[in-house]
């Protein structure tokens, strides 16, 4: 398929990048950051442009999610398939743009930087079944796996993969400040934190908790927060956590 991107951003950089290794023609990249449109560009062998042509056979919106809201002030209408890239935001949003219109979202952290292309599970949906089955098949060229979602599911998706992902990520920075200012080494974590998200694979994280609070052991988690007096953030989400693990188990033991 000939593919124009409207973004030049990170989804821009991978999903281009996924989608470009697949065998697809990256038609053109459009952006309001000419310079990235143009390296990102020049990286998929395509035109930067400011606004796209008609030459393509889907356009991917990959701008925020405020942008989205407003895309009609900023785009011009394509008769073409239009999707955009966002967990949170109704597919109707681009129905002022184009008759055949959807979603591809990818469930995943994504930042251009990386240097291995991530494992990409996307979530799909469409106006129409003619234009979900043209979806499906292209988003199965480059996706690891490909879901079917509407409007209201994909909102929930999002939510988990936020409060999953990013509340994990910002526990994880907490905690490496913790060792960086205590002088051991956060790395040695590392394992631990491959095997807690591996035993997910095959088990429910609720029969997976270990640690003190689910043993209810009250002179660890004493401890514990004596070690944290210097850390108040730390302090806080560990207390927090701890007095919601102990509830949570105190009626399955």
């Amino acid at each position: 398929m000939r593919v124009t991107l409207i973004g030049s951003g990170n989804v821009a950089t991978v999903l281009g990048r996924k989608i470009f290794h697949a065998g697809h023609i990256i038609h053109q990249v459009s952006g309001r950051n000419s310079d990235a449109a143009k390296r990102l560009a020049d990286e998929l062998s395509a035109e930067a442009v400011s606004q796209p042509d008609a030459g393509a056979d889907i356009y991917i919106v990959t701008v925020s999610d405020d942008a989205l809201q407003n895309i009609s002030t900023w785009l011009q209408p394509i008769d073409k398939l239009i999707v955009h890239t966002a967990g949170s935001v109704s597919i109707g949003v681009l129905k002022d743009i184009s008759s055949n219109y959807g979603v591809i979202w990818p469930i995943q952290s994504i930042r251009k930087e990386t240097s291995t292309a991530p494992v990409l599970p996307v979530v799909i949906d469409a106006n129409n079944q003619w234009n979900k089955m043209k979806l499906q098949g292209f988003a199965q060229s480059f996706a690891e796996s490909v879901t079917s979602a509407g409007d209201e599911e994909r909102r929930k998706l999002h939510l988990a993969a936020v409060t999953s992902g990013n509340f994990s990520n910002y526990l994880f920075t907490l905690v490496e400040e913790f060792c960086n200012k205590e002088r051991v080494n956060f790395k040695l974590m590392l394992p631990l934190l491959r095997e807690t998200v591996n035993r997910m694979e095959f088990d429910s994280p609720s029969v997976l908790q270990t640690g003190p609070a689910v043993r209810n052991d009250l002179t660890t988690i004493e401890k514990h927060k004596i070690l944290l007096k210097g850390h108040a953030s730390l302090l806080n989400v560990y207390v927090v956590l701890s007095e919601k693990i102990i509830e949570y188990y105190s009626g399955r033991r």
